[in-house]
């Protein structure tokens, strides 16, 4: 069984954004907007998922490091460090395969910064500074970091949808090179420089983790990240004024706001565990949730669908699948919808396989 004292509403959350980026990364063909990534400035839905992961990640590095006193061991730091190599690798060989069945078996061409490996990063660094910081400085640095990038877009044009003239894609075109860096856009939405206010993201994640932790009861935990949330999205909403909400330079304001939302949706959750743990009557419990599912192998999922999308998509069932669906729903974007919720049920199969042998893989 699962530890009775986890708190299931983070494995509740963990399992919504998880399914919510496999949905949003694999429509086929024509999407709906609300499922896509806003083309610059603004924020559609889509661009939720990959930010409330990174939240999720600080508060499970707090409740994970805490059982250790957050003491820089040799098993803590070498097990810190495994797994941030170990994400960072996958995210790698990923890009690799993808392109190996393309005929591309080098590296000439490879992909360095993507999902995976700035999950890597951030985890490396929220990590480090858990086992040898002053957890009171949580904040502090997390506004540091914000204000230095700021500092950052502003002096080095970092709005600008221009790759010539925008300093996080100069910054990633002279450290990377132009083969191993993203192209579809004119920033790299998992850039260098923009890991600065992703670390920050983390860090407020781990902040809300303290949260969590130092209060008593689920009353007080409901309270005490409703709070955090309620402040953050203010925060977000008022800095969009002078640094717009933008998901592909991964803005300040877009980090206030999509943090603020994953506490607000994070608190309610913690609610809705409260009423279930007092009624006996729910007729949907946490241990039975569609979503739980996801939650408890959350990476695991997330790295199974990269991989059976670049195969499906390889050997041609991806085409041949959404045509069945096409032939049956002629409107392109719920066909593409319909695409989508097929492949989230075909990991969720997976998953529960899992699940039901209990099995939880760590990366």
């Amino acid at each position: 069984m699962v530890n009775s004292k986890r708190l299931q509403s983070l494995d509740i959350l963990r399992g919504i954004t998880v399914a919510g980026m496999i949905l949003v990364n694999n429509g086929w063909g024509e999407s709906f907007e609300m499922l896509r990534h806003s083309r610059w400035n603004g924020m559609t839905p889509c661009d939720l998922v990959f930010p409330f992961f990174l939240f999720i990640m600080g508060i499970s590095c707090y409740l994970s490091l805490v059982k250790s006193e957050f003491k820089p061991t040799v098993t803590v730091l070498r097990r810190i460090l495994k797994r941030a190599v170990l994400l960072f690798v996958i995210g790698l060989l990923i890009h690799w395969l993808d392109g190996a069945l393309g005929g591309d078996y080098g590296l000439s061409h490879l992909r360095i910064m993507a999902v995976l490996q700035r999950i890597a990063l951030c985890y490396l660094a929220v990590s480090l500074f858990a086992v040898y910081c002053n957890h009171r400085y949580t904040l502090p640095v997390a506004t540091g970091l914000l204000v230095v990038y700021t500092a950052i877009l502003l002096l080095g044009n970092g709005y600008a949808e221009d790759a010539a003239t925008n300093v996080l894609a100069q910054f990633d075109l002279s450290v990377l090179g132009y083969d191993h860096i993203y192209h579809k856009s004119p920033v790299d939405p998992e850039g260098l420089l923009g890991t600065i206010p992703s670390i920050a993201h983390v860090l407020l994640g781990f902040y809300c983790g303290q949260l969590i932790r130092q209060r008593e009861t689920l009353e007080q935990k409901v309270i005490a990240v409703f709070a955090l949330g309620t402040v953050l999205v203010v925060a977000g909403y008022l800095l969009s004024f002078g640094l717009p909400l933008n998901k592909r330079i991964w803005s300040p304001s877009y980090v206030l706001m999509t943090c603020g939302l994953a506490s607000l949706l994070q608190a309610l959750l913690i609610s809705e565990e409260l009423r279930v743990k007092r009624s006996s009557a729910s007729l949907l419990t946490l241990n039975s949730s569609f979503f739980k599912v996801f939650g408890m192998n959350a990476l695991a999922l997330y790295v199974s669908s990269e991989l059976l999308a670049i195969l499906l998509g390889h050997f041609g069932v991806s085409e041949w699948v959404y045509n069945g669906i096409h032939a049956l729903i002629p409107a392109a974007k719920w066909a593409s919808l319909a695409y989508a919720l097929y492949f989230v049920g075909l990991n969720y199969a997976l998953g529960y396989v899992l699940y039901r042998k209990k099995i939880f893989i760590k990366l």
